[in-house]
């Protein structure tokens, strides 16, 4: 039997290539974003199209209704659309930070809550949520992006418990580390509209030259290490809760797991080049 796939964010990056990916692998992929004719090569390799907006309730539910109609079935859900939104937590505005929420987590829950009926009726199924290694730690301007990712980190560990009972039904974590995509220069773009003038504008100018800096580098990783990593979780049978990935994500969370919040605060203060302002 073949398995149907649905994939968030799938126009660019991680999206993209893990839709490459499981297509590859012989999976009928349902490919949604919201930019679809960014996606026209998904289509040449066989993918279904989607117009999905993980911000918009009938788009969700249209989508969902698609692919029970043609296929049956859904067996897994990868929730892979956001983005970050960076800024000084004062600076970024309420409106913003509920944006970066509704992408990054309620589209999640959402989509999860539409998929679920369906996989327990078929007593199976897996739900792979694309955190970060930053649903672990935290950096300087990086807020709103973090909490979400904690969030989508706490959702899932009590998804998976949740789920227990309904046997066959696996939810897994997926935490990119550093990736070669057009997250860092959206990030860096955000940090500069919100924080690149008044109080913050030193550290915010630097940490955004930092962003870029470090997209340029060797530490990134293409997102297609990231997608064999979801191709992975998807085929196993018994796959891990969580997988880190990527640029210097296991090294990144082996030293935050050492290090103190303190020696952790400094280790990230030093990367951005921040002092204290005394009676500032």
């Amino acid at each position: 039997m073949v398995k149907t796939v649905l994939i968030t964010g799938a126009s660019s990056g991680i999206g993209e290539e893990t839709a490459k990916a499981l297509l590859a692998a012989g999976y009928n992929v349902y490919a949604g974003a919201r930019r679809i004719e960014r996606m026209q090569s998904l289509k040449a390799a066989g993918a279904h199209l989607l117009a999905l907006d993980v911000t918009d309730e009938q788009s969700m539910t249209e989508a969902v209704k698609t692919i029970l109609k043609e296929t049956g079935r859904i067996d897994v859900l990868v929730n892979n659309a956001g983005y970050g939104s960076y800024g000084a937590l004062e600076d970024v505005p309420l409106e913003e930070a509920r944006r970066q929420f509704d992408v990054n987590v309620f589209g999640l829950a959402r989509l999860t809550q539409l998929v679920l009926p369906a996989m327990r009726a078929q007593h199976s199924g897996r739900i792979v949520n694309i955190s970060s290694v930053g649903g672990k730690l935290g950096e300087p301007f990086g807020s709103w992006y973090h909490a979400t990712k904690y969030a989508v980190e706490g959702l899932s560990d009590s998804l998976r418990m949740e789920l227990h009972p309904f046997a066959g039904i696996d939810v897994v974590v997926i935490q990119p580390g550093a990736v070669r995509t057009e997250w860092d220069g959206i990030a860096a773009d955000g940090l500069l509209k919100y924080s690149g003038d008044g109080a913050y504008r030193e550290g915010a100018h630097e940490y955004a030259k930092m962003m870029k800096a470090n997209y340029k580098g060797s530490l990134p990783s293409p997102p297609s290490v990231i997608a064999k990593t979801i191709l992975k979780a998807v085929q196993v049978s018994k796959p891990k809760t969580r997988y880190a990935t990527g640029g210097g994500a296991k090294m990144v969370l082996l030293m935050r797991k050492v290090l103190s919040d303190r020696a952790y605060d400094a280790m990230m203060r030093m990367f951005a080049r921040q002092t204290a302002k005394v009676g500032k």
